[in-house]
């Protein structure tokens, strides 16, 4: 707030977590204008109905609670169209509330104050007109005094906004002294540690003298601290802020957020943007073909060990066969390449699909306890659609499930659907005679990078460990890296992250990224921990070793593949037939 009122500073940019006052910062900014000096004000926000929201829940009670602003606007009862949910007017000037998916909302309105809350939620383009900071940038050319706010938390590197706003800016961050040494620091996450997986006893230490900090001592430190700038100031001042430095959170609580998300991606990516401020770095980068191959195990094919407890499979469809990879999975999301199938024939006649389905059937073993039957099959369906639907529903098998993959990696959920899609069965076109999954494949393929590139811990495997097996081959393996994610700009010189093949043939990776799909949609990510605590139970009692553990969840329908109706369980998650045979 001193350096938005300060006349040298035309830029403010704030990259931090959430919850450490930035849209405060912007209220603050609106009602210093409307009582100090007045000027027209465009606040964006990243959709129409989240500018309303900010103006009713935000704007609305701090114009009503402070006495310095109580009465400035109109009154929200007259009908002289002079406060508006989205437009408010004070004298000598007047408030724009806008949707960055909006571009009437940014466009024919000269503007001093621009505010930009969380602008890496802002769509790519409002509607066809191009980038909604710069849009709202352009309105402030007439004002020699203008100043634009753009704040928000982080996203990817490489395409968040707000990131290369920061790394244009002078890059200020906090700097606190040490209660023991007096050594100035900006609080880093790897100065915090804990016990074993005791959240309770998580402290900070000093980067000089070691010495640890309880959250008093850090909260104290913070209150001394100061802003130092890493870079020259050109007229854009930057700050940066995690929520190490909150007073509302205690290291404990940051701590037990850190480790329900370590060991999942989409959520330790969520909790690096929004605790520590930081943009997540996908790990896109292909790993060496040479090198997981030098790495592979000598596991006997279609077995597995005790610690798999369920196995999903994904399919790929090619002009003159199908191919099948067969994964197990155990706790943590560790797996193991079990099987590989080549299925020679036209993917349009039926004898390739009833093929898969004997395969399907074969048991996965486990040396001494009971063998695994494939779960889910995630097929997909990109290739001789009509065809492959027309298949699938001729087999009904509710382990089949179909799937289409699009690049959407900022997707909200990796999966979407099921959704329902016309069959045409003997000529016949039959209505929503199938369902299938939309699966966002950079998501998928993301994770697999990140677990192939997991480092051994001892003699041990961390969680997550890809194994492969020594009979899988050179060509395979290079399929299973054969594309790489990069960052590429589009003919309107916006960022986006795309996936570029690296070799021709990708079967492997596809194939691997189908069966991760598989058991999401069996419930792993939904579920978690009580998920794999569930599938251990079952496989327990059915081989006599102790009655399955008692788990109460609330009733789930197992999705279908198939446009006929759900049969309910009395399993909780089992598909027909069981997850063993």
């Amino acid at each position: 707030m001193d350096a938005v009122s300060d006349p040298r500073v035309e830029t403010l940019v704030i990259m931090s977590s959430a919850q450490v006052g930035k849209t405060e910062i912007i209220n603050n900014l609106v009602g210093y204008h409307i009582h100090q000096d007045p000027a027209p004000i465009l606040v964006i926000q990243p959709t129409t109905e989240m500018g309303e929201a900010w103006s009713k829940d935000r704007l609305a009670p701090m114009l009503r609670d402070t006495p310095a602003l109580r009465g400035r606007v109109s009154e929200a009862k007259a009908r002289d169209g002079n406060n508006t949910l989205r437009q408010k007017k004070f004298p000598g000037g007047h408030l724009a509330i806008a949707g960055a998916n909006s571009a009437a909302g940014l466009a024919s309105r000269p503007i001093r104050v621009l505010c930009c809350d969380e602008v890496d939620r802002y769509p790519a383009s409002a509607g066809s007109e191009g980038d909604p900071v710069s849009l709202g940038r352009k309105r402030t050319a007439t004002f020699w005094n203008r100043k634009v706010v753009l704040v928000s938390t982080p996203t990817i590197a490489g395409v968040s906004r707000i990131e290369k706003a920061y790394a244009d800016s002078d890059q200020r961050r906090f700097w606190v002294p040490c209660p023991h040494c007096d050594e100035m620091q900006t609080l880093r996450w790897d100065g915090v540690r804990w016990e074993g997986g005791d959240a309770s006893t998580a402290t900070y230490h000093c980067g000089s003298c070691d010495e640890p900090w309880d959250d008093a001592q850090r909260w104290a430190a913070v209150r001394r601290g100061e802003w130092r700038a890493e870079a020259p100031f050109r007229a854009t001042a930057g700050f940066h802020l995690s929520e190490l430095y909150s007073p509302w959170r205690r290291l404990s609580e940051t701590v037990l957020d850190f480790l329900a998300a370590k060991d999942r991606p989409e959520l330790l990516k969520t909790w690096v943007n929004t605790t520590l401020g930081e943009v997540w770095q996908d790990r896109g980068e292909a790993p060496e073909w040479e090198r997981l191959l030098e790495r592979a195990e000598d596991m006997p094919e279609a077995e597995a060990p005790a610690d798999a407890l369920v196995v999903t499979a994904g399919v790929d469809v090619q002009g003159a066969r199908i191919e099948l990879y067969v994964w197990a999975w155990g706790r943590g999301l560790t797996s193991w390449l079990v099987r590989r199938e080549i299925i020679e024939g036209d993917p349009t006649q039926p004898a390739v699909w009833d093929a898969l389905k004997r395969e399907l059937d074969k048991p996965i073993r486990r040396p001494g306890l009971a063998p695994l039957m494939v779960a889910r099959c995630a097929v997909d369906t990109g290739f001789a659609t009509a065809a492959v639907y027309a298949q699938l529903r001729r087999l009904r098998d509710p382990r089949l499930v179909p799937v289409k993959g699009v690049e959407r990696s900022g997707a909200t959920s990796p999966i979407t659907g099921p959704t329902s899609v016309d069959v045409t069965e003997g000529g016949r076109k039959i209505r929503g005679g199938l369902k299938i999954w939309i699966v966002a494949v950079s998501h998928f393929k993301s994770d697999l990078y990140r677990r192939l590139w997991l480092k051994r811990e001892g003699d041990g495997f961390p969680p997550g460990w890809v194994h492969l097996p020594m009979w899988l081959g050179a060509e395979p393996t290079k399929q299973l890296v054969a594309e790489q994610l990069v960052t590429v700009k589009d003919k309107r010189g916006y960022s986006r992250q795309e996936w570029r093949p690296l070799r021709e043939r990708n079967e492997a990776l596809d194939c691997a990224v189908y069966a991760r799909a598989a058991l999401w949609v069996a419930g792993a990510d939904r579920y978690g921990e009580r998920y794999w605590t569930r599938l251990a139970g079952e496989l327990d009692a059915a081989a006599g070793k102790t009655e399955a553990p008692v788990v109460t969840p609330a009733p789930v329908p197992v999705p279908v593949a198939q446009s006929q109706p759900i049969v309910r369980q009395s399993g909780w998650l089992k598909p027909r037939g069981g997850w063993l045979r």
